[in-house]
């Protein structure tokens, strides 16, 4: 259904059916509706808000979830407490924090007065984690089993509980003192017999995570094992959550998002494009601007020192923008193939003399490649041989020079425990520039002796 369709039917108070047609969509899709006729309808929520409330209470709070905090903070301001409470009930709980740490403190506290006293403490707890961490990203919904149940008391359980836990594929065996021990699937459960005992059909290797473990760890983890969850514990081994695959995703799409920013040279911004204002952006990219501005200096004050050679062949200045860009995009491919690397776990910080090597032999063979083309271009059209093996060997030494400055300034910022996204285009572009007017001019002095 589309919003045109949605607001015809509100129009003509045609709510059954309008009703039905909703309760055979996806969350997801419903979710986007709301927010669709709140963008477009004038800024008009009254029937964005009727939308809403015709859902089924279960579709409604299931599509709450998908929405972002703006179209969550109006529904909340136009709920009744009743309402509200029913929403906060039927969310996850890792659902309610997310939704939480967007909101404003008013809209907090009246979440916060609407839930039990024992979910209010649970909350509380995961706002506690340091925002980067896998506490500030789990959920304290599981399904759990002691190690000494067998088979069909442990479906007992799950038949009891697992309808309001996030996920009960897993479920996770404890020792008496609530330590980790194992995991069980439901499918080990149901082709055993229900008299088998929990601790001879679950799994003793349990691959988990401690609750300040960095989350960008945790979901590359997750990736390499391919598991749908992960089992967060404490310094006690205590089992205390869970993250699942939907927030391990999340996270590296903010991760990814953070990483592209900085790789452009802008301050990551915790909003979307729309949502951010104009002068923020502009405060979001200045920074860098200007660093990146005044650092280009350099490549000036290198040009003012070769004037003379540049007043006695003039020809030197339509070749530097050709070898400074050369080396630009020589440096950004390398450090662009290290950062993911980096991102993926493939390089790591012991590695760096086996990057070097392989980047300096990449680097020799793109810089006599492009020697080769660049000096027969120059010898046809100019007709001087001289000039040619100046671009020539001022390409090769650019290249050289721009791939391991590339490779290695990246691996250096991992080493001081700095984000590698920033040794990315910008930067490295800049000083590859310096370099190559250095190189450029030298060779033009030597060979042509100017």
């Amino acid at each position: 259904m589309d919003r045109d369709t949605a607001l015809d039917m509100l129009g003509n108070k045609k709510l059954a059916d309008l009703r039905n047609e909703l309760k055979e969509m996806n969350p997801a899709d419903i979710a986007v509706l709301v927010e669709e006729m709140y963008s477009d309808d004038g800024f008009d929520d009254k029937k964005m808000i009727l939308l809403y409330r015709i859902l089924p209470k279960e579709l409604a709070a299931e599509a709450f979830t998908y929405m972002d905090s703006d179209m969550q903070m109006i529904l909340i301001n136009a709920f009744s407490d009743k309402e509200l409470r029913y929403v906060i009930d039927e969310l996850y709980l890792d659902d309610t924090v997310d939704m939480i740490e967007e909101m404003p403190a008013n809209i907090v506290s009246r979440i916060l007065r609407n839930t039990d006293p024992e979910t209010r403490k649970q909350i509380n707890q995961l706002l506690d984690y340091p925002k980067d961490s896998a506490g500030s990203v789990m959920t304290t919904e599981f399904v759990y089993l002691r190690r000494d149940i067998t088979v069909k008391e442990a479906f007992e359980r799950i038949r009891k509980i697992g309808l309001v836990k996030e996920t009960v594929y897993t479920c996770y065996v404890l020792s008496s003192h609530r330590r980790l021990v194992g995991t069980v699937t439901v499918l080990d459960m149901l082709v055993a017999d229900e008299d088998t005992p929990i601790e001879n059909i679950m799994e003793t290797n349990v691959i988990s995570v401690n609750t300040h473990d960095d989350r960008e760890d945790v979901a590359r983890i997750m990736s390499k094992y391919d598991i749908a969850a992960i089992p967060v514990v404490d310094n006690e081994e205590r089992i205390v959550g869970i993250i699942t695959f939907d927030d391990a995703m999340d996270v590296l799409q903010e991760e990814n998002t953070e990483d592209f920013a900085k790789m452009a040279a802008v301050v990551p911004a915790d909003d979307e494009y729309f949502k951010t204002s104009v002068f923020a952006h502009a405060r979001s990219r200045i920074p860098w601007l200007l660093i990146l501005m005044l650092s280009a200096t350099l490549t000036g004050w290198i040009s003012s020192r070769f004037e003379a050679q540049i007043a006695i062949v003039p020809m030197l200045v339509s070749f530097m923008p050709m070898i400074m860009g050369t080396g630009g995009n020589c440096g950004s491919q390398s450090s662009t193939l290290i950062i993911r690397g980096m991102a993926l776990e493939e390089i790591r910080l012991r590695d760096f003399f086996k990057v070097v090597f392989k980047e300096f032999r990449i680097a020799l063979i793109c810089a006599v490649t492009l020697a080769v083309v660049n000096g027969l271009r120059v010898l046809i059209f100019y007709k001087d041989p001289l000039l040619a093996l100046v671009i020539a060997l001022s390409l090769v030494g650019t290249v050289v020079i721009a791939k391991l400055v590339g490779a290695a300034l990246p691996m250096l910022a991992k080493a001081v425990h700095l984000d590698p996204a920033i040794m990315a285009n910008p930067l490295i572009s800049t000083v590859v520039d310096s370099c190559s007017l250095l190189i450029y001019f030298s060779v033009a002095s030597c060979i042509l002796h100017i």
